[in-house]
């Protein structure tokens, strides 16, 4: 599988940006899929996973009620709509894919994205 992540951008505080995961190679419909982020300085965190059928979700606290984490298996798509942003969300966002548990936990995905640079400002 190979995921190419996209939409991310300059946006100030308060505002929204929805990223976007495509996939090539294989169908997502069999995979859970997740987003993660890195900002500088600090280590990789979940941010939000979905099942392979949409009917399942987690986010972290930290973005609970801003962030969703919508998907179109007919598109093989993944996308993150992030609402209120916030300066601290500032990082480099990633996205993933785990065919094997529901664990929210980077070392639980298989597949990577190159990620997508998300930037709030104040």
């Amino acid at each position: 599988v190979q995921l190419q992540a996209s939409g991310g951008g300059l946006v100030p505080a308060g505002g929204s940006l929805r990223l976007s995961c495509a996939a090539s190679g294989r169908t997502l419909s069999n995979y859970a899929m997740g987003w993660f982020r890195q900002a500088p300085g600090k280590e990789r965190e979940f941010v939000a996973q979905i099942s392979w059928s949409g009917s399942n979700t987690v986010t972290s606290d930290s973005v609970k009620g801003r962030f969703t984490i919508p998907r179109d298996n007919a598109r093989n798509t993944v996308y993150l709509q992030m609402n209120s942003l916030k300066p601290e969300d500032t990082a480099v966002y990633y996205c993933a894919a785990n065919g094997r548990s529901w664990v929210p936990r980077s070392d639980a995905y298989d597949y990577w994205g190159q990620g997508t640079l998300v930037t709030v400002s104040s």
